[in-house]
């Protein structure tokens, strides 16, 4: 079986490596889009998206209309969709839109393998 495969879709690099060591750690693999112009094109590519960390603020477009995208995207149905942000100010707008979850920015090293396994496991995370 592949590993686990997580896409990041994030503008700040320093964010998207933090949050990819951290995958890392886990043993779950990860793409990074650094654009919501990017999105569909790195899907593409990918041949598996076991879950997606998605930031909610982009110099172009936002990731509630991102969210709103890739729920259209069949092959995503049943894949969480994690908010991932600075804004911890918009975790209830974020459960409104959809989203499956939700992590502030900074995260916390020694609690993000256990908010992992309970996203991967089916159960939502809402944590600030």
């Amino acid at each position: 079986m592949p590993p686990l495969h997580a896409l990041i879709i994030e503008d700040n690099a320093n964010n998207s490596e933090v949050l990819q060591l951290l995958l890392q750690q886990q043993g779950v693999d990860s793409t990074i889009v650094p654009s919501t112009r990017g999105v569909l094109a790195a899907l593409d590519q990918l041949d598996q998206v076991d879950v997606i960390f998605l930031d909610i603020e982009f110099p172009i477009g936002d990731g509630f209309a991102v969210l709103d995208l890739l729920r259209t995207l069949p092959r995503l149905n049943g894949t969480p969709i994690v908010a991932y942000s600075v804004h911890i100010s918009e975790i209830d707008r974020a459960r409104a839109a959809g989203f499956d979850g939700f992590l502030g920015k900074p995260l916390q090293a020694q609690l993000f393998p256990g908010q992992l396994r309970r996203i991967l496991g089916g159960r939502p995370v809402w944590e600030v």
